[in-house]
């Protein structure tokens, strides 16, 4: 049943303005206070959704808390004097190489999706992510571990894709900001238990004696050092546990996730097929519950069905009328999908992984690092990291992840209601540098217990607050930003390969200043040279984009669209 008149609530979500823009600021805070989570449409699929979005932090984020210990477990000669600074520039290199990977494939990603469908497009994803990620714990040389960490990030490239699905499923205004953040809820869960479980499963005969040691449970031949493989493969746990899971999460998608391309929704789907006897026999045979007449799903179904509408048509619309499910929407040229705001929110969106991506690179390493005693340090010059176990890394990492989690869930939609999208960019933008310029001071702490604790807390707490308001606002952004919605994967296959090469280049430089920064005795170096610079670059930036230039180009589409 389709509600008329009501054109301003139901117009699609690329089609919305900002929140504190004249004139629809009164209409947009209304709306964004009658949205909840208990009435967000669609959370079966986007928890389908979100749990595909493991993916990335699985991938990614499990290594860090053991990078370290995994390159010099690798190293001819772990102990000469020089070989905290080659596994400095070692660990950039293998953190590159998976953001590499994504950016060779997430516009070839977001078009082959645009083409065939976002379903089938994730599945193969998540496919090629499971082989890696068991290949890359079987791996003991930089070379194979370098190939498969690329073979992930291609994989992972489907990012866009998924993001293009968040913006299908869910298509009305009010509801934007706490869709986005569903996925990114289940990511930051994901990178939580990927750190705290990274920790504790690498080198599981050190860290897991009573499983894996001498006289562990798993030491089925009684191997006098512990579980034989363990020995030969010390980080190979983590990886199995990763490809195990993002296996079920493939399962999970095939048999329940639907199609959201307009062209392609209707399609038949064998795994749908499948998936929807399996819940029957389970609600039937199990959980004795009796169907009858429309079931939560069929809703879902007309739902999707009813925005198979450009934005230029939707947003100029009075109604939202569906549309023939037959007809397809027409794809612009490719070179006039590039707007103006469109590539000015599209290098805002790299900025922020160009200096994030360094962060969570450099600052497990920087707390895994040996402590150095400096005995005449100055504002500039001292060197040295925390000394931590990989445990206690993760577990540290994984405990301010919560808090990301908490963030997101209660805080970053009520800034957002009061300072819009852009406003909430411009805030989180200004947090970043703060963060950066006190970290390197750490080190300084790493013999004082009682303040070397807080002060750790309150830098990873920082940064975790401002990246939690960040990253959905730039997504956010990006998507309004797109011309129409049939390019919405191009759009964010685009977003999602300069996203990669930011978060490339990030850790190759901030690891290659690292290095630089301990040789000169100056371990602040890549903080100050670096992340500063990027995240200062990045708040002004953010004050170049203007909410007028949406409506601005929505106008000049619809003038096409009436011409034609």
């Amino acid at each position: 049943m389709v509600k008329k008149g009501g054109g301003e609530e139901e117009q699609g979500l690329l089609g919305a303005t900002e929140s504190n823009e004249k004139p629809h600021a009164v209409t947009a805070r209304v709306l964004e206070e009658k949205v909840t989570w208990r009435n967000l449409p669609h959370k079966k699929q986007l928890l389908l959704l979100a749990l595909c979005r493991l993916s990335t932090p699985l991938s990614n984020a499990c290594l860090l808390p053991y990078l370290y210990y995994l390159v010099k477990s690798i190293l001819s000669d772990p102990d000469h004097p020089s070989a905290p600074q080659k596994i400095s520039r070692m660990t950039g290199l293998l953190v590159a190489a998976y953001p590499l990977g994504q950016m060779s494939t997430s516009m070839l990603w977001g078009r082959v999706s645009d083409t065939y469908g976002r379903k089938p497009t994730i599945l193969a994803g998540l496919a090629i992510s499971v082989i890696a990620n068991f290949s890359f714990g079987f791996s003991r040389t930089i070379g194979m571990l370098l190939f498969w960490r690329v073979v992930a990030g291609m994989a992972n490239g489907i990012l866009g894709v998924m993001r293009t699905m968040t913006a299908e499923i869910v298509k009305e205004r009010k509801y934007q900001s706490r869709a986005f953040l569903a996925p990114p809820l289940i990511f930051n869960s994901g990178r939580v238990a990927a750190l705290a479980i990274g920790g504790c499963l690498a080198d599981p005969v050190d860290n897991l004696p009573s499983l894996f040691g001498p006289s562990g449970l798993f030491n089925f031949s009684r191997n006098p050092g512990g579980v034989a493989w363990t020995i030969r493969y010390p980080y190979a746990l983590p990886a199995l546990f990763n490809g195990t899971v993002l296996g079920i999460c493939w399962i999970l998608a095939m048999l329940w996730l639907r199609e959201s391309l307009p062209m392609k929704e209707q399609n038949w789907d064998l795994g749908l097929v499948i998936g929807k006897s399996i819940s029957g026999f389970v609600k039937k045979k199990i959980l004795r519950r009796s169907e009858s007449g429309y079931t939560a799903v069929q809703i879902e179904e007309a739902d999707v069905l009813m925005a198979d509408v450009p934005i230029a048509e939707s947003s100029s619309s009075g109604s939202s009328t569906p549309t023939n499910g037959k007809s397809q929407p027409q794809i612009p040229p490719f070179r006039k999908i590039w707007t103006r705001h469109l590539l000015k929110t599209l290098f805002a969106f790299c900025l922020l992984p160009l200096h994030n991506s360094t962060f969570l690179h450099i600052f497990p390493v920087f707390l895994s690092m040996p402590v150095v005693e400096n005995l005449q340090p100055t504002v500039f010059r001292f060197t040295g990291g925390l000394g931590l176990a990989s445990p206690t890394v993760g577990l540290y990492l994984a405990t301010f992840g919560i808090c990301g989690i908490l963030l997101q869930l209660f805080i970053y939609p009520r800034i957002h209601t009061r300072v819009g999208t852009l406003g909430t960019l411009r805030f989180a933008s200004s947090i970043f540098p703060i963060v950066y310029m006190f970290a390197p001071y750490l080190s300084l702490l790493a013999g004082k217990a009682a303040t070397k604790w807080p002060a750790m807390a309150v830098v990873l707490f920082t940064q975790v607050m401002a990246r939690t308001m960040a990253i959905p606002s730039n997504v956010i952004l990006l998507t309004q930003a797109a011309p129409r919605r049939s390019v919405l994967g191009t759009v964010h296959g685009a977003g999602n390969t300069l996203s990669a090469l930011a978060s490339a280049c990030g850790p190759v430089i901030g690891g290659l200043l690292m290095a630089r920064g301990m040789d000169a005795g100056a371990v602040g170096v890549v903080w100050w040279a670096w992340l500063c610079l990027v995240a200062f670059l990045a708040l002004g930036w953010s004050f170049m984009l203007r909410s007028s230039d949406v409506e601005e180009e929505k106008g000049v589409i619809e003038m096409e669209e009436g011409s034609k």
